[in-house]
C-alpha cells in the first residue's frame, strides 16, 4: 500500500501567524493614515491569499490596492516570524509522522516564497515533499491544481491522501480534488457549510490516522 500523504495548509493549521499578519496590515494602514484593525478582524480576512487579505483590509478606504499590497508585502517579508509560532504538537507531530513513513506537503494560498522561509525557520522543510504557495502555480485553493501537483510529486494515490486545514478553502480543495479532508478545529478559519471527512482538536491527533 502506498504511504499516506498529508497535504497541510499553513496559516491556522501548522502556524499561528495572526499577530504578524495583523502587524503588517496595520503598518500598511497607518502608512495611509488609516486606523489600525484589531487582530480578530484581520484574522477573519485570512485564507484566500495575500492580495485578498489586503483588499479586505482596505475595503473601508479609498486607497490604491496595488500600492497597499506592495507596502504590506514589503513589511511582512521582513517580519515573518516576530510573533508567529507553530501550534502545539506540530514540530513533534511532523517528525513522528515522518518516522511512521508518511509523506507530507504544504499547500497554501500564502505566497510560496514567504511560506518556505517560515517553514525553514521552524525546521519543517526537510520533512516535506514540496511546498506550493501563491505564485508557484496559476491558481489558488480551492482550485485542485495544487493538490494534484502535491500528489504527483509525492508519488501518492488520491485514495490515501488527506488535505488538512482550518478553512473552507481547504475542505473545498479536497472535495474538488477527490481526496479526504481533516478540519483543524484549533485554527482560526471556518467551514462555511463544507463537511470534512474528519476533524481534530489538536495536531497530535493526526497520529491516530496512521499505524
Amino acid at each position: 500500500m502506498n504511504s499516506p500523504l498529508f497535504i497541510f495548509d499553513l496559516d491556522g493549521t501548522l502556524i499561528d501567524s495572526r499577530a504578524d499578519l495583523t502587524a503588517a496590515i496595520n503598518h500598511m494602514r497607518t502608512s495611509f493614515g488609516l486606523d489600525e484593525l484589531p487582530l480578530e478582524t484581520v484574522s477573519g480576512f485570512i485564507g484566500n491569499g495575500a492580495r485578498k487579505l489586503v483588499e479586505r483590509a482596505v475595503s473601508d478606504a479609498q486607497v490604491d490596492v496595488d500600492e497597499a499590497f506592495e507596502r504590506n508585502k514589503e513589511y511582512y517579508l521582513s517580519h515573518l516570524t516576530v510573533h508567529t509560532t507553530c501550534y502545539p504538537g506540530v514540530q513533534e507531530g511532523i517528525k513522528a509522522l515522518a518516522e511512521r513513513g508518511c509523506k507530507m506537503a504544504v499547500l497554501t494560498n500564502k505566497p510560496g516564497a514567504s511560506s518556505r522561509i517560515i517553514l525553514d525557520h521552524f525546521g519543517l522543510s526537510p520533512y516535506l515533499v514540496t511546498t506550493i504557495g501563491g505564485g508557484d502555480i496559476s491558481a489558488l485553493k480551492p482550485d485542485p491544481a495544487g493538490a494534484f501537483r502535491c500528489i504527483e510529486l509525492a508519488d501518492a494515490s488520491k485514495e490515501n491522501c488527506w488535505m488538512v486545514g482550518d478553512h473552507y478553502t481547504d475542505l473545498s480543495v479536497a472535495k474538488n480534488a477527490g481526496i479526504q479532508s481533516i478540519f483543524a478545529r484549533y485554527g482560526f478559519g471556518e467551514m462555511r457549510g463544507f463537511k470534512p471527512t474528519q476533524s481534530i482538536d489538536s495536531f497530535s491527533e493526526l497520529l491516530n490516522f496512521v499505524d
